[in-house]
């Protein structure tokens, strides 16, 4: 059955409801846009804040938010010239050097990332990449887990899922992992920030934070201004995730990671 735009709220409150059972069970599900073809992204940002109002309700805190499709090649292959967000829960928050099971997570990757810890709210609607360094308390090397809680591609169909999909389902966010060692906003050139990702004991990926838009503060800046605009602020003590600068990895049981930062230190992951 499908359904023109705009969705009633009975319908946002569902499709929050399915995706937060998809991730309880860690079990799949259709496609949003397989059912609601004519949703808009605000309707699929609708979807995602109801799931997170859920999730508060039952006791979650919103410790911060995440940031996706930062590079050319993923918007390209998204058909879309923005990047997309997503919120952090406490609940979403992984030690480092630690042990995750794997089967908690639908079709788990990792991306690498650096993740900024606001000193300051950030708002306005003409902000810069200085602006969020004038804001930030300190920068931490990352990786953020990924899932997918709607099929990538539909195992009966083969219909591969779009931004819409991927926004209604908090933009593929599933957890945040970060290094030890801090760095001030501006004690480093951030651009140059570089990463080499291993599983286990082999390189699977390399990158430079250059590749999150030029500098990984810039999508930040989006998306304090994209707030501004709904009268919401990224606050501080929040940790927003600027975007990956590699392609994801796959996880599978059993495999363990790490992840060199060079000056900024190293950290392991262990997926049981």
């Amino acid at each position: 059955m499908t359904s023109a735009a705009p969705l009633t709220s009975e319908q946002i409150e569902a499709e929050a409801a399915l995706l937060d059972k998809a991730e309880a069970t860690a079990t799949q599900i259709r496609q949003t846009t397989s059912v609601y073809p004519d949703i808009t992204l605000d309707e699929a940002y609708m979807v995602q804040t109801a799931w997170l109002q859920r999730k508060i309700q039952r006791g979650e805190q919103l410790v911060g938010h995440k940031i996706g499709l930062t590079s050319r090649a993923m918007q390209t292959a998204m058909n879309i010239s923005t990047p997309d967000s997503g919120f952090l829960t406490r609940d979403m928050v992984f030690p480092p050097d630690s042990d995750i099971r794997a089967s908690r997570f639908c079709d788990p990757k990792l991306e690498i990332e650096l993740a900024f810890v606001l000193a300051s709210d950030l708002a306005g609607t003409d902000l810069s990449v200085e602006d969020v360094l004038d804001a930030t308390d300190h920068v931490r090397p990352a990786v953020e887990l990924i899932a997918a809680r709607s099929y990538r591609t539909d195992p009966e169909t083969g219909r591969t899922r779009t931004v819409i999909d991927t926004i209604s389902d908090n933009a593929a966010d599933a957890g945040i992992v970060c290094g030890a060692s801090p760095v001030g906003p501006r004690e480093i050139d951030l651009r140059w920030v570089g990463a080499l990702g291993y599983r286990n004991g082999i390189i699977e990926e390399t990158g430079i934070a250059a590749g999150v838009l030029d500098h990984p503060a810039t999508g930040i800046a989006w998306l304090a201004r994209r707030y501004t605009e709904q009268g919401l602020a990224l606050e501080a003590g929040q940790t927003i995730l600027a975007g990956s600068f590699t392609r994801p990895i796959d996880i599978r049981p059993g495999d363990e990671f790490r992840f060199d930062f060079g000056p900024l230190g190293s950290f392991e992951l262990g997926f049981d």
